[in-house]
């Protein structure tokens, strides 16, 4: 798999900084496991954060702080004495990030119809964006639209073509308020995405419009 679309250097920041939306981190974080090139980026990122805080004032802590710490760590952890532990199969589609949101594979996903066979599965996160999962099939476009502020897209199956270009597995598109877009579905397999949004899409056609507060998109 060779990956040609990525993040941009101020969503890496930012995502290394802490500071971005967890549907956002989530796009984030399931886009790096699948590309390598940013994946390095993201360590040259980390380490000037740290070469930075190893600049800055120490703060005292209280005597108890360790022991809170490895209190909850072991609150977290603690297992049925003697019970096995078995790692669940790994997803061939879903990256490990975005399978932990979802209950660990695509069967377990709970499709909803966004119409023309599309369908959509909204996943739990903060408010402050969304995250959805879409199924696409082939060769079917969504309805053209602009933005009223962020959408991140990722392929995890399948590919699909815009006025961006191609995407396929791996590939991010990063949409802004200036792009207005037609995706299509490559005609050879069902596409699915990874879409995240911190706000409303623009559509141009009525029945879209008529949808959308329903589709929450």
């Amino acid at each position: 798999m060779t990956v040609k679309h990525h993040l941009t250097d101020d969503l890496l920041m930012a995502y290394s900084a802490g500071d971005l939306p967890e549907a956002v981190n989530l796009i984030v974080a399931t886009h790096i496991s699948l590309c390598d090139e940013c994946r390095a980026a993201l360590g040259s990122y980390d380490a000037v954060g740290g070469a930075v805080l190893d600049t800055c004032d120490t703060v005292e802590m209280s005597t108890s702080s360790l022991s809170s710490v490895l209190d909850l760590i072991h609150s977290q952890d603690s297992v049925e004495a003697g019970a096995k532990i078995v790692a669940p199969e790994p997803d061939r589609v879903l990256p490990a990030p975005l399978a932990d949101y979802v209950g660990g594979s695509l069967e377990n996903v709970r499709w909803r119809s966004a119409g023309m066979g599309v369908k959509q599965a909204l996943i739990p996160t903060s408010e402050d964006a969304t995250a959805r999962l879409l199924y696409i099939p082939a060769g079917t476009a969504i309805p053209d639209h602009g933005h009223h502020g962020l959408e991140l897209t990722l392929v995890l199956k399948g590919a699909f073509q815009d006025e961006g270009g191609y995407f396929g597995r791996g590939d991010i598109e990063v949409a802004s308020e200036d792009l207005n877009h037609t995706p299509v579905a490559d005609i050879s397999e069902d596409c699915i995405c990874l879409a995240v949004t911190d706000a409303p899409l623009k559509f141009k056609g009525l029945v879209p419009r008529i949808a959308q507060p329903f589709l929450g998109i």
